[in-house]
C-alpha cells in the first residue's frame, strides 16, 4: 500500500470512530444502545472477517467461539466471583483454548468439509450448553446486573449498564479491532493470508506452510469473536443460549457479505444496515423475515463485492 493511499485509509477509518464518538451525544436514547450493540456485534464480525474475508475460509460455527467467551465471562463472574476485568479475560483465555483444539482438528478438512466440521461443532457447543443446564441455567441463561461490580471513573462510580459507558466501551472495542486489522492486513502475515485466499496451492509452492498461517487466522478470528461475546454479556448484562444458536453463526456471515469481506469497515457496514433493516421492516410487518430477505438479494446483486468491496473496486481504490 502507497504512502497516500495508506494516509487516506487511516483519515477514512478515523472519521468514522470521530463520528460514532460525536453521536453518543446527540442519539436518542434507543439509537444509542442500539449503536452500542451493533459496535459489539460489528466486533464480532471483524472476528469472522479475518476467516471468510482474508483467508477464505466460511464458517458456519461461530457462534460457538461467541458464546464460548460469553458464558465463560459469564460463569466465571458468578461462580468464581471474577472482576469483569477478570471475566474478560477468563472468557478470551478459554476461547483462544477452544479455537486452537477446534482449528487443530478442523482444518484437516477443506471446503465443503470443513463448512460442515465448523457446523457440526457449533450445534454440539450449543447442545452442550442446553445438556449441563445445571450449571449453565440451559435456555433461560442468566443476568450478570447484580453480579458486576462498579466501575470508578475520577472518584466517580458507573454500572456496566450505564449507557456511556456501554456505549463509549463498545467504541473503544471496535477502535481495538480495526487497528489490528489494519496492522495485520499491512504486515507481511497479512499478505501471506491473502495469497492462500487467492491461491492456496501456489502459496504453498512458494515455501510457505499454508495449514499454520490458517490456524493462526482461526485462532485470532475465534479469539476476538469471543472478546466481543465476553463484552456483550458485560455489557448488556445477559448470557443465553441464543447467542449460541446457528443463525448467531449465520448472522456474521451475513454481515460481512452484505459489508464486504476482505474490507476492514465492511463488516461494520453490514452489522448496522442488517441491524436496523431488520428492527424497521419488524416493526411494519410479521413476515420480515421474506422482505428482508429479499432486499438483501438485491444489495447483492447491486453490490456483488459487497458495499464497500464494490465501492473500492469501482471508485475508491484506496478504501482498506
Amino acid at each position: 500500500m502507497r504512502k497516500k493511499t495508506l494516509v487516506n485509509a487511516l483519515f477514512f477509518q478515523g472519521g468514522i470512530l470521530l463520528l460514532l464518538f460525536l453521536l453518543q451525544f446527540i442519539l436518542p436514547t434507543y439509537h444509542h444502545s442500539s449503536v452500542s450493540k451493533i459496535m459489539v456485534l460489528a466486533s464480532y464480525a471483524i472476528g469472522y472477517n479475518f476467516l471468510l474475508g482474508y483467508t477464505g475460509l466460511m464458517s458456519l460455527g461461530h457462534a460457538m467461539f461467541f458464546s464460548s467467551g460469553m458464558y465463560a465471562a459469564g460463569l466465571g463472574i458468578y461462580y468464581l466471583e471474577l472482576s469483569a476485568f477478570g471475566g474478560l479475560l477468563f472468557g478470551a483465555a478459554f476461547t483462544l483454548l477452544i479455537s486452537l483444539l477446534f482449528g487443530l482438528f478442523a482444518l484437516r478438512t477443506s471446503g465443503v468439509a470443513f463448512l460442515i466440521v465448523t457446523l457440526m461443532f457449533g450445534q454440539t457447543f450449543y447442545l452442550a450448553i442446553l445438556y449441563f443446564n445445571e450449571f449453565t441455567f440451559g435456555q433461560d441463561g442468566f443476568s450478570l446486573a447484580k453480579y458486576l461490580g462498579k466501575l470508578v471513573i475520577f472518584d466517580r462510580e458507573y454500572l456496566f449498564s450505564n449507557p456511556d459507558i456501554r456505549y463509549n466501551f463498545a467504541l473503544i472495542l471496535l477502535t481495538i479491532y480495526l487497528l489490528i486489522t489494519s496492522l495485520i492486513m499491512l504486515s507481511p502475515v497479512g499478505r501471506i493470508l491473502i495469497a492462500i485466499r487467492e491461491n492456496e496451492s501456489r502459496t504453498q509452492l512458494l515455501g510457505y506452510n499454508v495449514f499454520y498461517y490458517k490456524l493462526f487466522a482461526l485462532v485470532l478470528s475465534g479469539t476476538l469473536s469471543g472478546i466481543a461475546g465476553a463484552m456483550h454479556a458485560l455489557l448488556f448484562t445477559y448470557v443465553g443460549t441464543t447467542f449460541a444458536e446457528i443463525h448467531h453463526s449465520i448472522a456474521p456471515l451475513l454481515w460481512t457479505l452484505l459489508g464486504g469481506a476482505g474490507t476492514v469497515i465492511g463488516p461494520f457496514l453490514g452489522t448496522g444496515i442488517m441491524f436496523y433493516l431488520i428492527d424497521f421492516v419488524s416493526g411494519i410487518t410479521s413476515n420480515y423475515q421474506l422482505v428482508v430477505g429479499v432486499m438483501l438479494i438485491l444489495m447483492i446483486i447491486w453490490f456483488p463485492l459487497g458495499i464497500m468491496g464494490t465501492i473500492r473496486q469501482k471508485w475508491l481504490k484506496w478504501l482498506p
